[in-house]
């Protein structure tokens, strides 16, 4: 069984959220999670919320009608490892107000690899899978 160093699998992807190098270093991407990596780039830590027994993350900041969409996003980034979401690490000063509804409230942030993929985002820009 050849493994690539450090990886919990057959250089699958599944242990790096396929950021492995062992399956050529590419990350598939949606342009909505392109968006929200620029998103963090800006911003390093945004709020994040959810009911209990919930796993859905909520995130108000691009408005609340808003925040349906953007949950999807947050749990696909969080499962490849590129943010990280914290319901026991609030943000400091920040008005959980309009989270009032949603009893876990923290953060959210890139990782190392999610620093590294928007890096790569933006010296090599985006490859559109129909030019390839």
């Amino acid at each position: 069984m050849d493994k690539t160093p450090g990886c919990g699998q057959k250089q699958c992807g599944a242990c790096c959220g396929g950021a492995c190098s062992g399956c050529g270093g590419t990350l598939q991407l949606t342009q909505g999670e392109i968006d929200l990596l620029f998103r963090f780039a800006q911003i390093p830590f945004l709020p994040v919320a959810r009911q209990a027994g919930s796993e859905q993350p909520v995130c108000m900041e691009e408005g609340e009608a808003r925040w349906e969409e953007l949950s999807p996003i947050i749990s696909a980034l969080s499962q490849k490892g590129l943010i990280r979401l914290d319901y026991d690490l609030p943000l400091t000063h920040f008005d959980y107000a309009e989270y009032r509804d949603f009893p876990l409230r923290g953060s959210m942030a890139l990782t190392a690899a999610g620093q590294q993929a928007v890096d790569q985002l933006e010296i090599q820009g985006i490859e559109d899978e129909s030019d390839a």
